[in-house]
């Protein structure tokens, strides 16, 4: 990216505080951008703005109220939006016959539902030529075991992105799905999985990977990045699967 690209720039990223979100976040800001970040926990929203150095505002995705008061704080602080990157996301496995209902709720609630109403909420101050980016997840095509609510979130997101992106056209506003493999986040670690589990799994993760890795998070964000751009102006409606190859490869062993 050439120096400064999104000066004058106003970016929102939702569950900004570790990372994808934080990786984003941080690019935005060296890119010239004006960054508020939000999550659910004050303390990390806090630590993570201080370290950035952009503003913080604490805010559950799944909470209608919180998102009137996030999009009532940054048009207060910084006014119309450039740039939305609706990141906040959860993941809970559970096999089919021990999902309960409100693990269904909860992952549903944030992973769509919140994604869903952070763009109605933001709608109105979003500028006409704004960029949306939502993060979904290869899960949404793989049939993963234990992920059935996690990948049937994501779908929908990329529905959702489809027909939003027809709508939204009018308004030059441009809305892309960005699926992204295995990362190395600490989404993960939130899981309750025992950590000789995990990385046993992550190895047999790897291994199924051709590139033979897990991603980054700055990776996941080049691409966000480009997507919020200039440079992707005539993008809109896509998804973009950013996996070292895994989807395409599925009976790799």
């Amino acid at each position: 990216m050439s120096t400064k690209e999104l000066s004058n720039k106003i970016a929102v990223v939702t569950g900004g505080n570790s990372g994808i979100g934080y990786a984003t976040a941080k690019q935005l800001k060296e890119e010239g951008a004006t960054v508020i970040i939000t999550g659910r926990s004050e303390d990390k929203v806090k630590t993570a703005a201080s370290e950035l150095g952009v503003l913080g505002f604490t805010a559950d995705a799944s909470n209608l109220k919180a998102l009137d008061a996030l999009v009532e704080y940054v048009e207060k602080e910084v006014g119309k939006v450039d740039i939305l990157f609706n990141n906040a996301g959860i993941f809970a496995p559970a096999p089919v016959g021990q999902i309960s209902e409100e693990m269904f709720d909860h992952q549903m609630g944030i992973n769509f539902k919140g994604a869903v109403f952070t763009v109605e909420k933001f709608l109105p101050i979003l500028k006409d030529g704004a960029s949306i980016i939502n993060l979904s997840s290869i899960n949404a095509y793989t049939g993963m075991p234990n992920t059935a609510v996690y990948a049937a979130s994501k779908a929908a997101l990329n529905s959702y992105t489809r027909t939003a992106a027809t709508e939204l056209a009018p308004r030059g506003i441009r809305i892309n799905s960005v699926n992204p493999g295995p990362v190395q986040t600490p989404i993960f670690g939130k899981t309750g999985i025992p950590e000789d589990q995990l990385s046993g799994f992550a190895e047999a993760m790897q291994n199924r990977i051709p590139l033979k890795r897990f991603g980054q998070p700055e990776e996941i964000a080049n691409l966000v990045l480009f997507l919020a751009s200039d440079k992707a102006s005539f993008i809109t409606g896509s998804e973009y699967n950013i996996d070292g190859g895994m989807n395409i490869n599925p009976l790799l062993g």
